[in-house]
């Protein structure tokens, strides 16, 4: 189980701090599949940061007693004078996984064939992103946290994804951030909706949605 309580995040900006999550309690079981809705600049990005434990909350509690991945295909972290077999061997260490298992996975998987011994900064924004997901799935997590709809490279690719995230890891726990009604419907069990920096939860999916409209109104 993942548990978050009574988590509070607070930025330091020049008018002053700028609460982004207010007392939010959330528990993530193994297999739970949860879509997490917002309007723009909720703290949705800021609560999968917190959860994955790439950021710290100013005060509150997270228990991990099952590990997450980072935001599903993020690119970010990657170093861009690097090459893209460099920041897989880079990735592996840290997560104590033998680069040498993964390399023949991520190469068929992201079909970037040769640029994956090039500089990432060579790369275009959808070859970063297919080497993102690729790496992603490289690592073996009990939740996955996905941040807006995955929408990698062609037709094609999105069935790969699909495959190797819905269907090879069915068993796993999903955290889905996206404005997509039918995406959270298609893969998701329960919703919250995070408004004004408090998350609500929801059993109900369609509560989750009604609930979520009438804030935007």
């Amino acid at each position: 189980m993942i548990r978050l309580e009574n988590i509070n995040k607070f930025y330091h900006t020049r008018r002053g701090a700028r609460q982004i999550l207010n007392s939010v309690n959330l528990s993530i079981e193994h297999g739970d599949k949860i879509g997490i809705l917002g309007r723009n600049g909720a703290g949705k990005s800021t609560l999968i940061r917190i959860i994955s434990g790439a950021e710290q909350p100013s005060d509150g509690r997270v228990h991990r007693g099952m590990s997450a991945s980072w935001p599903i295909a993020y690119t970010g972290a990657f170093q861009s004078a690097l090459t893209g077999i460099d920041n897989l061997r880079f990735i592996c260490r840290i997560y104590g996984v033998d680069p040498k298992s993964r390399i023949d996975f991520v190469q068929q998987f992201s079909d970037l064939g040769e640029y994956l011994y090039e500089p990432i900064n060579t790369y275009s924004a959808g070859m970063r992103a297919r080497l993102g997901f690729a790496v992603s799935m490289s690592i073996e997590f009990d939740c996955f946290l996905i941040d807006e709809v995955v929408s990698v490279g062609d037709s094609r690719f999105h069935e790969k994804c699909r495959v190797e995230l819905f269907e090879k890891r069915a068993d796993r726990a999903l955290v889905i951030v996206s404005h997509d009604a039918g995406y959270i419907r298609e893969h998701c069990t329960r919703a919250a909706v995070l408004v004004q920096g408090q998350l609500h939860n929801f059993d109900e999916i369609d509560q989750a949605f009604e609930f979520y409209e009438s804030s935007m109104r």
